[in-house]
């Protein structure tokens, strides 16, 4: 199996454009998984992954239909500083309508929403970073 030095070098640099620990690319059959541990942080690294739970149990209260990042990136609520916002909470929304722009390696990737419906919660804060399939709006 050859090994694509080019993925491993994007990954890495997400770990650390991002201040992420770990990230996995999978493509058909080929898994792969670019972590970093530092042993002088390491009881940090084990009290972040102790309170990852802690957010996993939101889902919990959250109802209505969940958009997600299709890709790691920056979430933006708007096109450009100061502009209006795509989504706020409250409005209503049609399916196919951009709620967020997720922007990955210079490129900005509008992202619809997945139903009509009022928007419930916006998850996540402008310029913050988010992972693939994480819940970025929450429409009801």
């Amino acid at each position: 199996m050859k090994i694509d030095k080019k993925i491993i070098k994007e990954l890495t640099d997400y770990l650390n454009e991002f201040n992420l620990t770990e990230i996995e690319y999978t493509d058909k059959d080929t898994k792969i998984k670019v972590s970093k541990l530092n042993p002088a942080n390491s009881n940090q690294v084990v009290s972040v992954a102790s309170s990852i739970p802690a957010t996993e149990e939101k889902p919990k209260v959250k109802s209505g239909s969940e958009v997600k990042s299709p890709i790691i990136g920056t979430a933006y609520h708007a096109a450009e500083p100061g502009a209006k916002k795509f989504a706020v909470v409250g409005n209503k929304i049609k399916k196919g309508e951009t709620v967020m722009i997720v922007e990955a390696m210079k490129t900005m990737n509008h992202v619809p929403s997945t139903t009509d419906g009022v928007i419930k919660e916006i998850c996540v804060e402008d310029g913050q970073p988010v992972e693939y399939g994480q819940t970025i709006i929450i429409v009801e």
